[in-house]
């Protein structure tokens, strides 16, 4: 089934005009980046060469995917938007509030219970708003968007810092907050600073164990975590033709991890086979017709370093396995020096459970591979030394792979199917283990590995690897294993290999699905009620933020000065905390509990200014708003790193934080801050970050003539009484400046 076709058959049918006006615009020839953001202006009489990594952009995306864990709050945004329906073609999906636990049979029907209130509200609000519904079980949202909607061409936000998987499509696929969705569904212009581009060239072909994963693993190592920031990864070369749409995706999704806007594949033969695959021909036939405008112009490819702003280059042919980590996903090492590694850094050796699955490595091919591997065990004689969890990536990838009989290869070897859903990936995890605070080692093909991240364990060493080195390792039980030198002892004594994986990118009898769990919203929408109980413990009705007063921010106390990396799953935790996504003032509970106390060393552990005493951040944050007082946040590098939950931004915002400053934030987290009505603020000097003591009051001076461009001032007043005056900057343009003053970017929309 094709969803959307009218839109379709407009968006290709000006896609090609709409590039060649750019193309003389700019005067020059484009990359595939370029084409697909100058086709998504907003505005197109606006159209001009916009400086990257300086100038804002107004666009206006195809479509809006969300999860259910944000979409709860961005549904709650919309509804006071004042819209009858969404301006665009929507998603939801529920894929992030079923735990795993004993696996799908069990797992799936208590998640229906558990979160029944969640869901219907979903599903109302959806049908409401001419929303298609994706029902639990049904997939993770990036691999049902790669099999249902993702277009090459095309441009999609999506409330997950993963929407980038779309790429694998050809796609401009970015991670964005529900505020940001809010815009797009309501109609309005979406902003963006226009992108910096970065341009990866792929030669060679992969061959033995290396997989799609590594390239991203590679280069994840070569960027670090804020190597992408405010950049799209643009993929080309021959190399780019040798992988499937899936492994692409996976490359795209993972890109997350460094920071980027997103990443994207050009068209190719194998984008055309996956979207025939998937019963969309009619899709590869117009996007066949603008072939030539799905990918670079061929200056591009003859010059490149006169069209990107960093080159990279990655020969396939002799890219070998990558393991990443643990606590961080740009921590890379290629298997040959990982060994080594793994003993001179002490690392846990044992290698106690395999995780298969999440939307980085779900799909067909995923699973088939694994299966590959899985099926030696049984053929060469040996036994399973760690435990395995599979999550598929959908119901139709789920039903497929049985047929094929990979589940049942998988679960030969001891697998544990969950449920087509996100689980252990994002915290959902119930493990069940001898001692929940033991130092132990998993290896996920995951794509991020925080401490705690999987299994709320600060001590579990998570590694992150492709899903058939994830089977390898749990066959071998030993983080010190190379698949590609190294042997196994079977029940006989003798000493096998396992052989490199092979695997098929796409079923050779097709997909099958029995149900694949959409749900198509009501014909009349203002029919459909949508309730919210007012002693629900899930669900709360949002009020507006309050305005700017018009003052500036004076002596407001420190609430915390964070230390090293401070994630959103820092800011705000998911595992059992998800239950609240849709109840602002209980999940503020959590706020911050994960972040480092510089000056203690702890976490969840900050000085009350008005008790003395130390207690659990969010608390002092209340103590304070009760008594009318906003207080601030410090923190250094890329505040804010990984998921797109503007959890992270609202629960500052509602429990009085005014402002964050920090020497660096990511770049959906710093937008979410902004959308809020919040103040995200860097240092000028980064040294001043070591001014701020524990018991300090700070003032942010210059906000009545707060202007792009301008900085601001920052006040430290120490308890001796001495103070320290430095100089403190911004991104925000007049749009975002009108946010801050109204109270929120919402608050601009209503009025």
């Amino acid at each position: 089934m094709i969803y959307d076709m009218e839109m379709l058959k407009t968006f290709y049918a000006s896609y090609a005009e709409k590039v060649g006006k750019a193309r003389k615009k700019l005067g020059r020839a484009m990359t595939l980046a370029e084409k697909i953001l100058y086709a998504h202006l907003y505005d197109e009489h606006t159209m001009a060469p916009f400086r990257r990594g300086e100038e804002y952009v107004n666009f206006r995306p195809d479509r809006v995917a969300m999860q259910d864990a944000t979409a709860q709050m961005a549904l709650l945004q919309f509804m006071n938007a004042g819209k009858s329906v969404s301006a665009v073609p929507a998603t939801v999906h529920c894929d992030h509030l079923i735990q795993a636990y004993k696996g799908v049979e069990e797992d799936l029907p208590s998640a229906c219970t558990t979160n029944k209130e969640v869901y219907d509200f979903l599903k109302s609000v959806a049908s409401k708003y001419g929303i298609g519904f994706w029902k639990p079980g049904a997939g993770i949202i990036h691999q049902v968007v790669l099999e249902n909607y993702a277009f090459p061409g095309g441009m999609m936000v999506g409330t997950d810092s993963h929407t980038p998987n779309a790429g694998g499509l050809g796609m401009i696929a970015i991670g964005v907050g529900g505020a940001d969705a809010v815009d797009v569904m309501t109609g309005m212009e979406w902003e963006l600073k226009m992108p910096k581009l970065i341009g990866v060239k792929l030669t060679g072909k992969l061959n033995g164990w290396a997989s799609p994963k590594d390239v991203i693993l590679k280069l994840a190592g070569i960027l670090t975590v804020k190597g992408g920031t405010n950049a799209i990864i643009e993929y080309f070369g021959e190399g780019t033709h040798s992988l499937s749409a899936t492994g692409k995706a996976t490359i795209c999704n993972m890109g997350a991890e460094v920071g980027a806007t997103t990443s994207v594949f050009p068209y190719d033969e194998e984008m055309k086979r996956y979207l025939c695959a998937t019963g969309r021909e009619e899709i590869a036939s117009l996007a066949e017709a603008n072939a030539a405008d799905l990918q670079a112009d061929a200056e591009v490819a003859q010059a490149p370093e006169k069209y990107y702003d960093r080159l990279i280059e990655i020969d396939l042919s002799a890219l070998e396995p990558y393991v990443n980590g643990p606590f961080t996903p740009d921590a890379a090492c290629p298997i040959s020096e990982f060994a080594a590694r793994v003993k001179k850094e002490g690392f846990p050796q044992k290698m106690e459970v395999g995780l298969i699955g999440s939307c980085t490595n779900s799909s067909y091919q995923d699973l088939s591979r694994a299966a590959s591997v899985a099926r030696q065990v049984k053929a060469k004689g040996l036994k399973m030394q760690a435990s395995l969890i599979i999550n598929p990536g959908s119901e139709q990838v789920y039903c497929t792979a049985q047929r094929d009989g990979m589940i049942e290869d998988l679960k030969s070897i001891g697998g544990v199917v969950m449920t087509n859903a996100c689980g252990p990936c994002i915290g959902q995890w119930k493990r069940v283990t001898d001692d929940p605070l033991r130092a132990n080692s998993i290896v996920t093909s995951f794509n991020r590995n925080f401490a705690k991240r999987a299994d709320g364990n600060p001590n579990t060493h998570a590694f992150i690897a492709s899903p058939e080195m994830a089977v390898a390792f749990a066959i071998a039980g030993d983080l010190c294993f190379n698949p590609l030198t190294d042997t196994l002892t079977n029940e006989k004594g003798e000493a096998v290999k396992l052989d490199p994986p092979t695997g098929e990118t796409l079923p050779l009898k097709g997909f099958t699905v029995d149900d694949n769990g959409y749900v198509a919203p009501s014909a009349d929408g203002g029919k459909v009620e949508v309730t919210i109980q007012p002693d629900s413990q899930r669900l709360q009705k949002l009020e507006p933020f309050a305005p700017w007063n018009g003052e500036d921010f004076l002596e407001l106390p420190l609430l915390i000065k964070t230390q090293g990396k401070c994630t959103t799953d820092h800011i705000s935790m998911a595992g059992p905390w998800l239950r609240f996504r849709g109840h602002l003032e209980n999940i503020s509970d959590n706020m911050l509990m994960g972040a480092v106390n510089a000056f203690n060393g702890k976490t969840n552990c900050v000085w009350n200014q008005l008790t003395g005493e130390y207690e659990a951040v969010s608390a002092v944050a209340k103590q304070y708003k009760v008594k009318g007082m906003g207080s601030i946040v410090v923190a250094e590098e890329n505040y804010g790193e990984g998921s797109s939950r503007e959890h992270a931004a609202m629960e500052p915002r509602f429990l009085n934080v005014r402002v964050i400053l920090a020497k660096s934030f990511a770049r959906i987290h710093e937008t979410n801050l902004k959308k809020q009505g919040m103040l995200a603020l860097t240092f000028a000097n980064k040294d001043d970050y070591d001014k701020v003591r524990e018991r300090d009051r700070i003032s942010i001076l210059g906000l009545q003539h707060f202007a792009p461009g301008h900085p601001l001032y920052a006040v430290l007043t120490h308890d001796d009484g001495t103070t320290e005056t430095f100089e403190v900057l911004h991104t925000y343009n007049e749009m975002q400046i009108n946010w801050f003053k109204a109270g929120s970017a919402l608050n601009t929309f209503k009025k």
